[in-house]
Formats: C-alpha cells, structure tokens, sequence
C-alpha cells in the first residue's frame, strides 16, 4: 500500500528542479550541442562562455572539462548589499526582491493561445538568466538557495573568495528565516501568510510549519465556533418560541 504523499514539494524535490536553471560555463573543450528533452544545448566552443543547464554544468565541471562562472549576485559585494537590505529596521517584514520580470513580447493566437512560446506569462522560477552571468546584480532569483549550495559544493574553486560567499549566504538564510517566522505570529485559522519574494526552498521548509500551525488553530476555535452557532440556533428557537406564546394569548383574549 503506497503511503500517501505530502502537499506540495519536498525540499529534494526542488533541489532536483533547481538543476533545470541555466548557468554559464567556461568550457575546456569543445562539445557538440546536445539533443535534450528541454530543446537542443549550445555548443561549447573555448573559450566562449555558453548557457547550461546547472546538472549538465556540474557534470562537466566534475570531468574538468568546463569552469562555472558564478551569478552577479553570488559575488561577496552583492550580497552583502542584499543583506543589509534584509537587516534594515525601515523594512522590516519585506524581503529582497527578486529579478524583474520580461515584458512581454508576443501577442496569444486566437485559436491556441498556449502553444506560441512567446505569449506565455513567465513567473519567478522560470526567468531567463536569473542565474547565469548576465543576472541582475542584488536580486535574488527563486532558486537562490539551493543553488549557491550547489555551487560551493561542487565548484567552490570557481569563487572569487567561497568563504566569504558561504558566511553571506548562511546569514542572509537565518535573517529571512527570521522574518517568516515573525509573519507566523499573525496567523490565524484560515488566514494566509504573504510570501512576496520567499524562494522554493524557503517555500518547501515552511510549508509543513504552517500548515500544521493553521490545522491547529482550527481545531482550537472549533469549539468555539460550534458554541457559537448553538447560542445563535438557541436564541432563534427562543423568538420563534416567543411568538408563539403571544399568538395562544391572542386567542384566549378573544
């Protein structure tokens, strides 16, 4: 019997989707473009930089046959920036805000509106270069989390100084952590959290958290709400009751 499956996605989930992201690569050698499922890759030639996928850019790096140039925004300067805009009491509750989104470019067919490529509303986790070498600098993409762990891990030698970059990142993860959990105090039974600018893993770590703080203070009120409809079916019952006790006195009257 499969045991049920869990709302929404699992943390190893959205690492795996994070490896989908484009990122530029220094190659070592030249390759042929690949014939994948996503469309055909570009073809490496040294040593122009290229637009990967991050799994494909990790397997070559692990071959030595391609360097990762790190996003704008995994550099010491941009985040440090970004952290102080997180830590500022003048903002406190909002988070940094991630790339802009393309405007867009085509107009929908009447027919089949959602098979021309170009008219279809881009969202957050899939904005191109988000993460490559052309990135905005101090806009954290969606998948800013998992990805900078995988860089480090796998490609650190291709920092500039991964230390630094490894502190920035931890910190900046604790202060926005912070600021989610400060967003639970106002949560209530049916109510929502506002999550403007939240990534894929941070979504994936809370989303078990919230959901059984809401299912707990739903089954905390529930009492309370039926007392309540009880007192207000009582006190129907009370004016219904009333009246006729005023309509046997008409009749005794007359």
């Amino acid at each position: 019997m499969a045991l049920p499956l869990p709302p929404g996605l699992t943390p190893n989930e959205v690492g795996f989707l994070c490896e989908m992201e484009l990122v530029t690569v220094i190659p070592r050698q030249r390759l042929e473009g690949l014939e994948l499922l996503g469309g055909p890759t570009e073809r490496l030639n040294p040593p122009f930089p290229a637009q990967l996928p991050l799994w494909l850019a990790l397997l070559l790096k692990r071959q030595k046959r391609a360097n990762i140039s790190p996003p704008p925004w995994l550099s010491p300067s941009s985040l440090q920036s970004i952290l102080e805009f997180e830590t500022d009491p003048r903002l406190a509750g909002a988070l940094a805000p991630g790339p802009d989104l393309p405007e867009s470019t085509g107009v929908s067919l009447p027919n089949e509106p959602y098979l021309k490529h170009e008219s279809l509303e881009i969202s957050s986790p899939f904005i191109k270069d988000s993460s490559t070498s052309r990135a905005q600098q101090e806009r954290l993409p969606y998948h800013w989390n998992e990805l900078g762990f995988l860089l480090l891990t796998h490609a650190s030698d291709d920092f500039e100084d991964p230390d630094t970059v490894r502190r920035l990142l931890r910190d900046l993860r604790e202060v926005r952590m912070s600021k989610l959990r400060k967003g639970f105090k106002a949560l209530e039974a049916g109510a929502g959290l506002k999550v403007n600018g939240v990534g894929g893993m941070e979504v994936a770590e809370i989303r078990g958290f919230v959901g059984g703080v809401v299912d707990g203070l739903r089954k905390l009120n529930q009492p309370r709400e039926d007392a309540q409809k009880e007192q207000e079916a009582d006190g129907q019952d009370a004016l219904g009751g009333s009246g006729n006790y005023q309509d046997d006195d008409d009749d005794m009257e007359l």
